[in-house]
């Protein structure tokens, strides 16, 4: 499967998708008929190494499958495909027994975080006993193993140091909180609390989240395809972003339609209104202009990596920089897109309502807080060397 035929099977379904967004919300999680979609369709599958049924794609086109599943306007499931979509690159570079665990007898399953350090890993022979309570584990009702940090820590409990791990731990050994999920925004996505009670979890199943951070995961493993060799963070906060902004495009064209048909109080036509129109198509070039400058970062990224050369710090701070400013651009749009719907865009029938929820609710993912990002950058700008903060 390439990318076209993913782009094709998402569009085939996009209106199933889309017709099950409200009962996403109601049920406070992917509906299984959308689960089943999304993973027929191929999309959580690019980052998955080809020997387990994957694409091994170039991220850019994975972002941009991401996009056109935000295209169906159901938030929820571009978000869980973003998401669930990029664990498996981190999957894949793990020890061969773990990917055995996880793909060996359905290479179609889904791997759920959060990747937080709430865990706590006492060694014992042969691996760890595993305990901690997480928050935020988008698409956990759908998913059958989980990717969650931890630090190691001595019998009672505190932590040895403040090196992170991540623990890859099946469903059974999972309680996932059903009543932790009341939220204003992405409620579809299902992100409930997650418990662990002393599972263990052998030593081949745990990774030094470091070791994905600097490559030598990946050279363990003989990954030398260019996407293993992508930076953790790049990938995982421009995943974050490019739903997003798939999420503002969504609205975007919510809007569009909504207004195309519309009077205003006056029983004028909106698409006569001097004051609407600009309105539309500035907050276009914006939402578009934050796809493109996602897209063009990721891909210069990947045809670093594919040429063998080292990427710098400045690089990777100027990625974040920008992955973090098309966010907030986008949703800076999309409120004034939703400013200009009139009073009816806020009455619950209306998706562009839920949308406008989701987009804010997607831009306080802690990849997308502004301030130690743009300073890093900054200072790397002025020819400081600047503290790695989620590079």
């Amino acid at each position: 499967m390439n990318q076209q035929e993913i782009l094709a099977n998402i569009a085939a379904v996009s209106d199933q998708i889309r017709a099950n967004a409200d009962e996403a919300e109601r049920i406070g999680r992917l509906p299984d008929q959308t689960e089943k979609l999304l993973k027929d369709s191929g999309v959580t599958r690019m980052l998955q190494p080809k020997e387990w049924g994957g694409m091994e794609a170039n991220p850019v086109e994975f972002l941009e499958a991401v996009g056109a599943v935000a295209k169906s306007r159901c938030s929820a499931a571009a978000w869980v495909a973003g998401v669930v979509g990029l664990h498996p690159f981190e999957v894949g570079v793990m020890d061969r027994r773990a990917q055995e665990d996880v793909w060996g007898e359905d290479p179609t399953v889904w791997i759920a975080s959060p990747y937080v350090a709430l865990g706590r890993a006492t060694r014992v022979d042969g691996g760890y006993r595993f305990s901690g309570h997480w928050t935020f584990s988008s698409g956990s009702e759908n998913s059958h193993w989980f990717h969650l940090g931890g630090l190691l820590a001595d019998e009672n409990g505190e932590p040895l140091n403040q090196d992170q791990y991540h623990f890859l731990i099946p469903r059974e050994d999972v309680e996932i909180v059903q009543d932790s999920w009341q939220v204003a925004g992405l409620a579809g996505t299902g992100s409930k609390d997650l418990i662990i009670r002393d599972a263990f979890v052998p030593d081949y199943r745990v990774l030094e989240f470091q070791t994905v951070v600097d490559g030598t995961a990946a050279a363990a493993q003989g990954r030398t395809e260019p996407l293993y060799g992508m930076p953790w963070f790049v990938l995982f906060g421009n995943a974050v972003s490019a739903t997003v902004v798939g999420i503002c495009e969504a609205l975007m064209d919510e809007v569009v339609e909504y207004q195309a048909g519309r009077s205003n109080v006056f029983g004028e036509a909106i698409k006569a209104d001097p004051y609407v129109l600009p309105v539309l198509g500035e907050a276009a070039s914006d939402i578009e202009a934050s796809r493109l400058q996602i897209l063009n970062n990721v891909n210069a990224i990947y045809q670093v990596i594919a040429r063998g050369e080292e990427l710098t710090t400045t690089q990777r701070a100027h990625v974040r920089r920008d992955q973090v400013r098309a966010s907030w651009r986008a949703v800076a749009a999309a409120d004034r897109l939703f400013g200009s719907a009139g009073g009816s865009a806020i009455r619950l029938s209306n998706p562009a309502q839920r949308l406008w929820r989701d987009a804010h609710a997607g831009l306080n993912h802690a990849v997308n807080m502004p301030g130690k990002v743009y300073q890093t950058s900054a200072l790397a700008q002025m020819g400081v060397v600047p503290e790695p903060v989620l590079l």
